[in-house]
């Protein structure tokens, strides 16, 4: 003959029943539970709202330092040309004065240089913004 089982032998031991008292705390923690998960949803949206509007804002600044960069560089192409044309102009005048010629040449290539390196040093200062 097979054992009956009742209600009271299927049903897990929870422990005493909880009183009015108890019931409301622990509603009122699983409440402030679900209070702390929706923050910590609205603390990860802004997070992500904050990353796009980063990003937006460094793409503009990598459009602004190319366009920039781009002008400097035309710029420098420019002093470039002068220097070869100014050394091919003072080679023809100088007859064999090529001390005169150098120096010219070096005065210009320094002043290339000079443009250069301010170049590079506000790029960096961009940069590090």
């Amino acid at each position: 003959m097979a054992a009956k089982s009742s209600k009271a032998g299927r049903r897990k031991s929870r422990g005493p029943a909880m009183s009015p008292a108890e019931k409301a705390a622990y509603a009122d923690v699983k409440q402030g539970i679900k209070n702390v998960e929706r923050s910590i949803g609205d603390v990860q949206k802004g997070l992500r709202k904050a990353e796009k509007a980063i990003a937006a804002d460094a793409k503009m600044r990598i459009r602004a330092l190319r366009k920039e960069a781009k002008g400097q560089v035309a710029s420098l192409k420019s002093k470039r040309r002068e220097a070869a044309q100014l050394l091919k102009n003072l080679s023809a005048a100088a007859e064999g004065s090529w001390q005169d010629v150098k120096q010219s040449a070096d005065q210009v290539i320094a002043d290339a240089r000079a443009t250069a390196g301010g170049i590079a040093d506000r790029l960096r200062a961009a940069l590090q913004r």
